[in-house]
């Protein structure tokens, strides 16, 4: 453990302040992922973007938010957590202002790419915080259930927060929000989290490997947000996929030749960490693009206003923190396994019904059962994967597996905007073909998108029986002892003391 980071537990003020700050962080992070998307007119309006590049508004953000996750996490445990928590924060608030008074399309594009490196420096750091902060397993399931609760509830915040802003102050306010935030957050970190050395003090930073990961994560996220434009079967977006293939397979091949890997393959030996990250990668590709066909369906199809449709979330925000502090709870008496399982079927029958929504739908009987089926599966589903994924990850390895699930999460995220974007407008041409108006096609469109979800996230809950179960002390279990080949790979001081 490094100094600095004594374990706390939730009984005291201390420990209480660090989580409300932590969460605070991942908020911001979250948040900015889908704040503009209610205000995208305004935006294109006033920065005078084409119909086509509009799309890198919220894509730019996803696209160096995922490709730099594992940089960040790694940098987390080379350099210090509270050090890099404050790096990033700074990032975000300089870059937010600059999108805010961006005068055109390119400024705000590059803004939104500076605020995504900020929040992948950000989200690892902090996640890795909490596991390393909260190690009594009572204490760091309820820490992982408020962390589950503002991450489920963030999305639907940041459109309710968007369309407010948007109606309000204005759409540059979507941008203006976050140096206000930054600006309690910095303080507050200061004060509150400790002075940490970092965990790998005498390691070297893996520069080669930290180019082969980034460049690698961002061809794979490029090419899955360009998909639908270019079409999956454009022979640019196979060039791009086998870019990003190759650049991660140099990747594996030089982490398991580098002595100081950026990524150390023996973090892997954990029990059920890869079966948690692809479930996460999975269950999210479907549940975290539903928001932004949902939102187009209530905005282009029922004539929402921007404030009208973030207000159309709210429910789906109170009941997040609801289903994630039981799942939290669960988690602590069964297990991560069956919560992630549970939430996920249950978040999948929400999704089916909203993939029958009308034409001529209604709020109440066509909207709101779904929406609050998807929140009481959404929390307890963030809430297992985050507890399942860092279970028995040593303390040194704590930000490289933080970094690993929101990588794997974010660019699940990517892949089913990507597949869903695709099946809507395939569907939405064919109606227009056969002779529907446009209304009832791009409805046609949004139900077969929300039923690819729909089956995503039901997938999810088959993968989940893969995962380990927390329930086991996620400290003392599941880090299996390196084989002779694997030394470089794993800090075996760490791993002595996880066996």
């Amino acid at each position: 453990m490094t100094a600095g980071s004594a374990s706390l537990t939730l009984g005291t003020w201390r420990g209480r302040r660090i989580l409300v700050l932590l969460c605070a962080v991942a908020f911001l992070d979250f948040v900015d992922a889908s704040i503009t998307n209610v205000a995208l007119p305004h935006i294109r309006t006033a920065l005078h973007f084409s119909a086509q590049d509009l799309q890198w508004v919220p894509s730019a953000y996803l696209l160096t938010y995922g490709g730099f996750m594992l940089l960040g996490g790694r940098l987390a445990d080379l350099i210090g957590r509270r050090t890099i928590i404050l790096c990033g924060t700074s990032l975000v608030a300089v870059s937010s202002l600059t999108g805010g008074l961006a005068g055109n399309s390119a400024v705000f594009v590059g803004a939104r790419l500076a605020q995504g490196l900020g929040a992948a420096l950000m989200l690892p750091a902090a996640l890795s915080t909490l596991t390393t902060t909260f190690r009594k397993i009572e204490d760091r399931n309820k820490a992982l259930g408020v962390w589950g609760a503002v991450a489920g509830l963030s999305s639907a915040a940041g459109i309710m927060l968007g369309g407010v802003l948007t109606e309000g102050p204005g759409w540059r306010w979507v941008m203006f929000v976050n140096p206000i935030a930054c600006a309690v957050i910095i303080p507050a970190a200061l004060a509150v989290l400790p002075h940490d050395r970092p965990s790998a003090a005498s390691a070297k930073f893996d520069l080669l490997g930290g180019l082969l990961a980034t460049g690698g994560m961002l061809a794979l996220v490029f090419a899955l947000v360009k998909a639908p434009d270019q079409g999956w079967g454009a022979a640019r977006t196979w060039w791009e996929l086998a870019a990003a293939a190759v650049l991660l397979a140099a990747f594996g091949v030089n982490e398991r030749m580098t002595r100081d890997p950026l990524l150390p393959l023996g973090i892997f030996r954990t029990r059920g960490l890869l079966a948690a990250n692809v479930t996460g990668f999975v269950g999210f590709s479907g549940l975290l693009a539903m928001f932004f066909f949902l939102t187009l369906y209530m905005q282009n199809v029922l004539g929402y206003s921007p404030i009208e449709a973030g207000a159309a979330y709210l429910p789906l925000t109170f009941a997040v923190g609801i289903s994630a502090g039981i799942g939290a709870k669960l988690a602590t008496k069964i297990g991560s396994r069956p919560v992630i399982a549970a939430g996920a079927l249950i978040a999948a029958v929400g999704m089916f019904l909203l993939g029958h929504v009308p034409v001529h739908g209604t709020y109440a009987p066509d909207i709101l059962p779904g929406l609050l089926l998807i929140a009481l599966g959404i929390g307890p589903v963030f809430v297992g994967v985050t507890s399942a994924a860092n279970a028995g990850v040593p303390a040194d390895k704590a930000g490289v597996a933080a970094a690993i699930m929101n990588s794997f999460q974010q660019t699940g995220g990517a892949l089913g905007l990507a597949i869903m974007s695709a099946v809507a407008t395939s569907q939405t041409t064919h109606s227009i073909a056969r002779g529907l108006g446009l209304a009832q096609a791009a409805t046609s469109g949004y139900q077969h998108a929300l039923l690819t979800g729909c089956w995503l996230t039901a997938g999810a809950a088959v993968l989940a029986l893969r995962t380990a179960n927390s329930r086991e002390d996620p400290m003392t279990a599941g880090y299996a002892a390196p084989a002779e080949e694997d030394i470089r790979d794993i800090d075996l001081t760490a791993a002595s003391a996880n066996d």
